[in-house]
């Protein structure tokens, strides 16, 4: 027999590859919970067995060495965690809450706390009757199969789609985690209750053409209700996207408006020819009974002055007759003889009547022409 060669009966097995490793691990610690002893290996005819190893990492104490160095190394990865910016830990020791965790390296107590990650910088969205296919600059929607979310009753009895966008925030995450089970749910459904009882209380008219103040009033309504379910968000926007009548009497609907254009139109113009002419109208009555008053003035005075010069006359004529009436005769006479273009002088030894040239006042009235421009030669 070689000397490097073992004999058969000394001969160790030698072990096979992993999965023989791991089954022959499973095993001992088969053996080690169940009490079991592996019967010792006997030795040569008339030889004592081999002496078995002994100490707190021999046997079952091995197996327990590792599972408990396994724990360990696996409790020490889990006690520390870290929080990204945005985020919020909330911390539960033996599942009931106890803090909150900031951004940054923390530690918790393996097997004893429980922590979890909230998002509170993300705004989150609910849409009605859309979806967004595509979050990019060139973003598409999806209306198909969304029309029931869309369609609403007015106060007025008609029809009409509303789509629109709920944007909110988490700002309570405990009781965003822990007091509502589906958040995302509750919003949508107090979204659509508060939608559909603001538009059913408005006509059809009011609600296109104040999307504005209907959406502004919805938002407040559905923060209020958000507020007392305690689901721990905050509603930044209510957006009214697009307000349409259904596709069915999109036609007639058309025709409607533009005949109530039409009709808005003509009362435009009929209101700017009214503010253009009544205005002036009133303007020129007005100039017409300030002009008849004054004129009436202008008479009444003119009368009262006649009337008292002619008093005064009077009563010089009373005091001397010659001398009034020839005074009044000669200023009769220099108030008609400057209007008269021909004066002839009657005299009684004259045998024919004398015209008077007045050479000043043919002067005034004949204007002299001028003399012409001799041509250049």
């Amino acid at each position: 027999m070689p000397m490097n060669e073992q004999p058969p009966w000394g001969k160790k097995k030698q072990p096979g590859g992993p999965e023989d490793l791991l089954a022959a691990l499973i095993q001992k610690i088969r053996d080690a919970f169940a009490g079991r002893e592996k019967e010792p290996p006997q030795g040569p005819a008339g030889e004592p067995p081999p002496e078995r190893a002994t100490g707190p990492f021999s046997g079952p104490g091995k197996v327990v060495a590792i599972v408990a160095a396994f724990i360990v190394l696996q409790a020490a990865a889990g006690a520390f965690y870290t929080i990204k910016p945005g985020e919020v830990g909330i911390v539960l020791r033996f599942g009931q809450f106890h803090r909150t965790t900031t951004p940054g390296l923390h530690f918790k107590i393996p097997y004893v706390e429980e922590m979890t990650k909230v998002d509170v910088e993300s705004v989150r969205k609910e849409e009605f009757g859309f979806r967004t296919r595509t979050a990019t600059a060139g973003a598409a929607y999806d209306r198909k199969g969304f029309d029931m979310e869309a369609l609403m009753l007015t106060g007025d009895k008609d029809v009409i789609e509303v789509a629109w966008i709920v944007q909110y925030k988490v700002s309570d995450p405990v009781l965003f985690l822990y007091k509502v089970r589906d958040v995302a749910q509750i919003v949508r459904d107090a979204s659509e209750t508060v939608t559909r009882r603001i538009v059913g209380n408005m006509d059809f008219d009011y609600v296109l053409s104040n999307r504005e103040i209907l959406a502004a009033n919805a938002r407040k309504e559905l923060q209020g209700q958000l507020d007392r379910l305690e689901s721990g968000v905050n509603v930044l926007t209510l957006q009214l996207l697009d307000i349409n009548p259904p596709e069915q009497v999109k036609p007639a609907f058309n025709e409607v408006n533009i005949a109530d254009q039409d009709m808005k139109r003509l009362v435009n113009e009929a209101e700017e020819t009214y503010n253009r002419v009544i205005p002036k109208a009133r303007g020129s009555a007005k100039q017409i009974v300030e002009e008849a008053r004054g004129y009436a003035v202008e008479r009444i005075n003119r009368a009262n002055g006649e009337t008292n010069r002619f008093q005064a006359i009077v009563k010089e004529y009373e005091g001397a007759e010659e001398v009034t009436r020839q005074r009044l005769y000669l200023e009769a006479m220099q108030e008609i003889l400057p209007q008269v273009d021909q004066v002839y002088v009657v005299d009684a030894g004259q045998q024919s009547i004398l015209p008077l040239l007045d050479l000043s006042r043919k002067a005034r009235r004949v204007p002299i022409a001028a003399p012409a421009e001799t041509p250049a030669q």
